[in-house]
């Protein structure tokens, strides 16, 4: 069954690592009917968790979606991953939904994947809320974990829901905005009754901040909230529906998914007040490439945006799409805008975890999977009519690479197609062969990331993979001007080969790249050589006079030169070039340089001290730090050799729930002993090279 955009509703469940995700899609698709039984993570039988190493690890991996159906709603419920190594499939998430619920465990309060999980979704000013969970357990306390949200994120969260007791007496909670309770049934569906008498004072004041909250968008019904002293329940809906959409106020859950507790209140929210497709917006791609919004809107021709593609090993290539306008219909024929190219569309399906479900029609606003469509890719855009592009997800950089290849030549190939799939299924995988440093480098989010690629490559396609730190592509340059000329003559029978070059070098700013000046007056090298004389200068670019890495930063001058009538070339010219370049470089003081790389590191505040004796010690320079409630933020500037192997230093110290990110800054100089080594590490690989 489809259903029209104002009858749909996309969540996302998100959150730091084991606060209740998985178990809270179990169950509410368990508590909307779909399935019969709600499994936990531990049997390896849920709904979301389905791939082998997701059962074997007992973790989310990848983005999973279910659907449930209440009160006519279709509510698309998206379980995602808790650990930053799987941070692209929490991003399609976020982008595929229009309200992004985060679970907040109530023993351990906010964490550091929380942290960085909300200002995700500050950046793109996604409506959230936060669903406190496990309040079962002795030690949870909702009040308290509160305030710990309302201390980190500088918010008053407004509960929908609140616990009846906790811990052992924890026994269920009471829908505020609907002013009903509904008793845990650990073995059912929760049951609804009337709210005990103990809990009505405690229900009115949460209330008057429900009202509160959905009069904050509305000056009418705000001025109505201060006449009266309350609203009705409609106009209380009116306002909350608006006041969400707008991002003004931040709902809270109480309960214990995994009791059953919380889930039929938290259903009824999502249809009565969670953001429908129409109130949000998407962004696309101007022909200049800048983004502007664009509305989620039914009527306008059909477009829809590839949020992911995976393979199954039965339906084959899936591509998965949210449709943001129009009516995307089965046995259609549509044009995939990014590759210009024709696609025909012949099944749609919705899913349940891994099961497909057909349908004839997506409208806008839904999320569905088109299987074996040849030309769309994640980030492309489908449409029915000549459209702009909607712009590609947001991705974080790679913080982890390791140089890769097969153990057998023979399986080199098969290993590369196996790679580049990887990176076709999870957009913040990369793989690239460096014609530098002559390796093949894939890199990820963090080791646990690709260690599960690289086990999967072992398990299923039968090749042992070999891993090592990656070389650093280092570069030289030079700190003052110098000159030099060199000719180039070869004679042979007939016609030989005549160049003179005198060139000119000096230093540019960091960044500035390359400057080629032609100077020549009266004719001493011929304007058709000049082209000969600026590609000889490129490739003596090519490789310093250090270590043979390339050179950045230089002004080039061809001052003058000198031609002959019958034996000069662009060939020639090109050669005097190259080596009046590398004679000019020599006498220019040179230097190597190296990458340095903007560092953000997400620690408890009890690690602050050994994370920057860390950083120091890895010639880091601290740039600034911010605490809040116990998390701190650490941001400097490191050389990338110093971080190739820092996601497993910073799990070590610790204890694996720090978390960074990454990316480069610009090159600097180096010097010394660390020079000595680069260079020497550098002409054992050259004589490497030259072995093979």
């Amino acid at each position: 069954m489809s259903h029209s955009t104002d009858k749909i509703r996309n969540i996302a469940i998100t959150g730091h690592g084991q606060t209740g995700k998985t178990t809270l899609f179990e169950h509410l698709l368990f508590a909307g009917g779909v399935i019969p039984k709600a499994e936990t993570v531990e049997s390896g039988k849920t709904t979301s968790d389905y791939s082998p190493e997701e059962i074997e690890r007992k973790i989310s991996i990848h983005a999973a979606m279910g659907h449930v159906e209440r009160n006519g709603t279709k509510i698309n419920i998206f379980d995602t991953p808790g650990s930053s190594d799987f941070a692209g499939a929490v991003i399609l998430s976020f982008r595929a939904a229009e309200f992004a619920l985060l679970m907040v465990d109530g023993k351990s309060g906010v964490q550091i994947e929380t942290v960085k999980l909300w200002r995700n979704l500050d950046q793109s000013g996604k409506p959230r809320g936060v669903f406190i969970s496990k309040l079962d357990n002795d030690q949870a306390d909702f009040n308290k974990t509160l305030n710990d949200i309302k201390e980190k994120f500088k918010v008053d969260p407004v509960p929908i829901t609140l616990p009846m007791g906790s811990g052992g007496s924890f026994k269920g909670v009471i829908d505020v905005l609907h002013e009903k309770a509904y008793t845990m049934q650990s073995d059912a569906v929760e049951k609804e009754g009337p709210v005990p008498d103990e809990f009505k004072n405690t229900v009115t004041a949460a209330r008057e901040k429900l009202m509160e909250a959905a009069a904050s968008d509305d000056d009418c019904l705000m001025e109505k909230y201060l006449e009266n002293g309350s609203l009705s329940a409609e106009e209380m809906k009116a306002g909350l529906v608006q006041a969400l959409a707008d991002n003004k106020y931040v709902p809270a859950f109480a309960g214990s998914p995994i009791n059953n507790s919380g889930l039929l209140p938290l259903l009824d929210f999502i249809v009565a007040a969670a953001p429908n497709p129409r109130t949000a917006k998407d962004t696309v791609l101007d022909r200049e490439g800048k983004e502007t919004p664009a509305a989620i809107e039914p009527d306008k021709p059909m477009s829809a945006l590839v949020i992911r593609t995976n393979y199954d090993q039965f339906s084959g290539k899936l591509s998965w799409l949210k449709v943001l306008t129009g009516k995307l219909t089965a046995d259609s024929e549509l044009i995939n805008i990014s590759e210009n190219k024709k696609e025909r569309i012949s099944k749609l399906y919705t899913c349940q975890g891994k099961k497909l479900e057909e349908v004839r029609e997506l409208y806008a606003g839904d999320v569905g999977i088109i299987t074996k469509a040849v030309t769309l890719k994640t980030n492309d855009t489908l449409a029915a009519s000549d459209v702009p592009c909607f712009a590609p997800l947001r991705l974080p950089e790679p913080v982890h690479s390791v140089a890769v290849n097969a153990h057998a030549k023979k399986d080199e190939d098969k290993l590369g197609e196996f790679l580049v799939r990887a990176a076709e299924e999870d957009k913040t995988f990369r793989f690239h062969y460096n014609s530098e440093t002559k390796e093949s480098v894939i890199s990820g989010m963090g080791e646990l990331q690709i260690n599960i690629i690289l086990d999967k490559i072992k398990s299923n396609q039968k090749i042992d993979v070999e891993t090592r730190v990656p070389k650093i592509a280092y570069r030289e340059t030079i700190t003052k001007k110098s000159g030099a000329e060199y000719t180039h003559k070869k004679q042979t029978g007939g016609h030989g080969q005549y160049g003179k070059v005198v060139l000119e070098i000096a230093p540019l700013a960091r960044g500035e790249g390359y400057q080629f000046i032609n100077a020549i007056f009266g004719g001493a090298i011929p304007k058709n050589y000049i082209p000969g004389v600026e590609k000889g200068v490129i490739e003596g670019m090519g490789y310093g006079s250090m270590a043979s890495y390339p050179v950045v930063d230089v002004e080039v001058k061809v001052v003058d030169g000198k031609y002959h009538p019958v034996d000069s070339n662009e060939l020639s010219f090109k050669l005097a070039a190259r080596n009046a370049f590398r004679e000019a470089m020599k006498q220019a003081n040179p230097t190597l340089l190296e990458p340095i790389m903007n560092l953000t590191v997400f620690i408890e505040e009890k690690f602050l001290g050994d994370v920057m004796s860390d950083l120091s010690g890895k010639r880091g320079k601290i740039l600034g730090q911010d605490s809040a409630g116990g998390i701190a933020e650490v941001r400097a500037e490191v050389p990338m050799a110093e971080l190739l192997r820092y996601s497993i230093d910073l799990r070590s110290i610790t204890s694996g729930t720090g978390s960074f990110n990454v990316d480069f800054s610009h090159y600097a100089s180096i010097s010394g002993r660390i020079a000595d080594e680069v260079i020497k590490a550098r002409a054992e690989f050259k004589v490497q090279e030259a072995d093979e």
